[in-house]
């Protein structure tokens, strides 16, 4: 089996610098190739990707800005491999990720795998509280942090394989983005595909993102989730509500606690005072406990705003998605 490493980069060649030192210390000792995809960057990485030339097996390719799923998708049809690894060019993978991945693949093969993320000790403290936000079971219930508790687990393509042949089948990622992850997997699952978590295949995620960005980000990923309940009712969870049903219930435990009923809005203290405890104990922190609080806030209110926005506008309103949120949609061109 012949890995090929896919890695989309977008005005990133700082990224690219750390991703690729990391791989130089693979203890994988088997043939792999890496293919970076240049995604119209005004900022290349080629002058980067030259000092590891003669470290590693490295292809490089520069094509007009569609986005980073028509980007995945042109460095898989580019690959020589049979099974594609995709990472995030803001990841840092552990020496014996590779070798993690072909010993889950030979002990029990699946078409697609997805890992999860970690935060390094370098990583700063904001950094490190949004990935506790991103990651722990008080918050997204440990699916991105490595939880098995999913009965089909979703990939992310910050840390995600799929074969060869199921990209074919598949055609690979769509152009929404954010969500364009989901999808592909319910369409793997929908042609007969399995996919899984490899919980030992962890990367860490740098995220070099502010507080801005993050709630930019987040606010994305709640406007994609009715879209994508609206492609495939079938896979929608009751889950998937979660945020916007907080920020609903926060609103009105405020209002009731003007008219002196306390209990609403004690119980959101009592979250955000467990958010507190178990960050601080996780990062031995207590600022990046407080931290995280400020992270989680964000993350739902920011999620269940867009979710909020788009479930109005998608499912009540069954406006074209194209149409109500264009910013998520790239034009494909590969």
């Amino acid at each position: 089996m012949l890995f090929s490493v896919i890695i989309p980069v977008y005005n990133r060649p700082d990224e690219i610098k750390e991703l690729l030192e990391s791989l130089v210390v693979s203890d994988y000792n088997k043939p792999y190739e890496i293919v970076i995809v240049e995604d119209g960057s005004s900022i290349t990485c080629n002058n980067e990707i030259e000092n590891f030339k003669d470290k590693l097996n490295i292809s490089y390719y520069f094509k007009e800005n569609s986005g980073p799923g028509d980007s995945r998708n042109f460095g898989m049809k580019k690959s020589k491999g049979d099974y594609f690894i995709i990472f995030d060019s803001d990841c840092i993978i552990p020496k014996e990720y590779l070798t993690e991945v072909e010993n889950e693949l030979t002990a029990n093969y699946v078409d697609c795998f997805g890992g999860s993320d970690a935060a390094l000790d370098s990583f700063s403290a904001i950094q490190k509280a949004i990935n506790f936000a991103m990651t722990s079971f008080l918050t997204t219930g440990g699916i991105r942090g490595g939880s098995e508790k999913l009965s089909k687990f979703q990939p992310r393509s910050f840390n995600m394989g799929i074969s060869k042949k199921a990209f074919e089948d598949s055609k690979g990622f769509g152009n929404i983005h954010p969500g364009e992850d989901p999808d592909l997997s319910i369409r793997l699952w929908k042609l007969g595909y399995e996919t899984r978590l490899f919980s030992k295949a962890i990367v860490y995620h740098k995220r070099r993102i502010d507080w801005d960005k993050f709630s930019v980000q987040v606010n994305k990923f709640g406007k994609a989730r009715p879209i994508l309940n609206s492609w495939y009712p079938e896979y929608s969870k009751l889950t998937f509500y979660f945020p916007s049903l907080f920020i609903i219930g926060f609103s009105i435990s405020i209002f009731l606690f003007l008219f002196g009923i306390e209990f609403p809005i004690l119980c959101y203290l009592l979250y955000f005072g467990l958010i507190f405890i178990f960050s601080s104990i996780q990062n031995k922190s207590f600022k990046i406990g407080f931290l995280s609080v400020i992270a989680v806030i964000k993350q739902f209110f920011g999620y269940g705003r867009g979710f909020l926005e788009s479930y109005f506008k998608i499912i009540i309103n069954k406006q074209k998605p194209e149409i109500a949120f264009p910013e998520l949609f790239f034009k494909v061109k590969s």
